[in-house]
Parts: structure tokens; C-alpha cells; sequence
């Protein structure tokens, strides 16, 4: 009876060490989830993986987009060893792949975009062993212009506080220097002046002798 219980524990213990690698590695997807970008311009979806296996030749990624009005979800893009972009559709001739599955990039680019595009773009990246994970989404809003965010108004308002220290430092090089040039044409002309005297009086004295010879 002791032996069969403690088989028992064997082969389960034997299964969890089998079972337990796989249970915990999982592909973990990073995105920006949120973009926005200006109609008719070019924008790069950015996708980046993490995986327990080390990346190799059965790796796949595939990009999808669900429309932000509804309806059925559609092929973007998707990479085995080679970029297969596609052959019909709104994204023929329209997707180009810009990752690197060696430094865990696998982002793409999409290129003039259209209001139509507004959206949900999701990245799914399998690396077996690692097949499971979530989905990585990206929500993009195509625009007229871009909003400017607390990022946009903070990079400004540092731009504007250095471009008035500098205008500030320039005023007070050149105030210094303009009054520096000031002081030395007025101390030229005082010395001008104390010569043309000196002058008159060393005149003045030859013409007292030349009279009292």
C-alpha cells in the first residue's frame, strides 16, 4: 500500500516538474496601447517582446486591426523568417516591417494613413516554446493635427525658459562689452584733452621766454 502511495507521489511530482516550465513562460508584449498621429502622414506601431526561450527560426508575428466603428477584424501584417505583408485590402502596399526579432522588435511601419484607420492594432508574437501571452494592443487615433499633451507644454515651456536665459546672457555680454568701449573712448578723449593742454601751456611758456629775451 506504501509502495503504490508513494509512486503516486513520484509520478506527480514528476509531472509538475514537466508541467511547470511551460506553465510559467509566457511571450509579455509592450506597446505605446495609446497613438496618435496626423492624417496622410507615416506612423511606426511599436511592439516589443520578452520571452523565456531564446528567439529562433519558428517565430511568428502577426498583426491584426479591429476598426474603432466595428466589424470583422483584418490582416495587417505577418513575419516567419521572412515579412509577408499583404496582397489585397486597405494595407496593400501600405505595411512595411521595421523590427528585429534578434533585439525583440518586431514593430512595423504604417504608411499614409487615412481616417478609416482609426483604430485597434494588435500584436501577437508566438516563440515556441512560448506560445502563450496576452496580445499586445495599440489604440491609434488618426487626426487633423495633434493635440499638444502635458509632454508637448512641458517641452515648450523648458525650450522657452532656456531661449530666455540665452537672449538674457547675450543681452548682458554685449551690455557689457558696449560699456567697457564706452569707458575707453571716454578715457581716450580725456587723455586727448590733458595732451591738447599740455600742449597749450608748454606754448604758452616758449612764448614768455621769447619775450623776456
Amino acid at each position: 500500500m506504501y509502495g503504490k502511495s508513494s509512486a503516486r507521489v513520484a509520478l506527480f511530482l514528476l509531472g509538475f516538474q514537466l508541467t511547470a516550465p511551460w506553465s510559467i513562460a509566457a511571450v509579455e508584449i509592450y506597446t505605446s496601447r495609446a497613438l496618435e498621429a496626423v492624417n496622410g502622414t507615416d506612423v511606426r506601431l511599436k511592439c516589443t517582446f520578452s520571452s523565456f526561450a531564446p528567439v529562433g527560426d519558428a517565430l511568428t508575428v502577426t498583426w491584426n486591426f479591429r476598426p474603432r466603428d466595428g466589424g470583422p477584424e483584418q490582416f495587417v501584417f505577418y513575419y516567419h523568417m521572412d515579412p509577408f505583408t499583404p496582397m489585397s485590402g486597405r494595407f496593400k502596399d501600405r505595411v512595411s516591417w521595421d523590427g528585429n526579432p534578434d533585439r525583440y522588435d518586431v514593430s512595423i511601419y504604417l504608411w499614409k494613413l487615412q481616417f478609416d484607420d482609426n483604430g485597434t492594432y494588435t500584436c501577437q508574437v508566438k516563440n515556441p516554446p512560448d506560445v502563450d501571452g496576452l496580445i499586445g494592443e495599440i489604440r491609434l487615433s488618426v487626426v487633423n493635427t495633434v493635440r499638444f499633451s502635458e509632454m508637448h507644454f512641458l517641452a515648450l515651456a523648458i525650450g522657452s525658459a532656456c531661449a530666455l536665459m540665452v537672449i538674457i546672457v547675450i543681452g548682458v555680454v554685449l551690455f557689457q562689452h558696449f560699456r567697457k568701449k564706452r569707458w575707453a573712448e571716454r578715457a581716450h578723449k580725456v587723455v586727448e584733452i590733458k595732451s591738447k593742454e599740455e600742449e597749450k601751456l608748454n606754448q604758452g611758456k616758449k612764448v614768455s621766454v621769447y619775450l623776456e629775451d
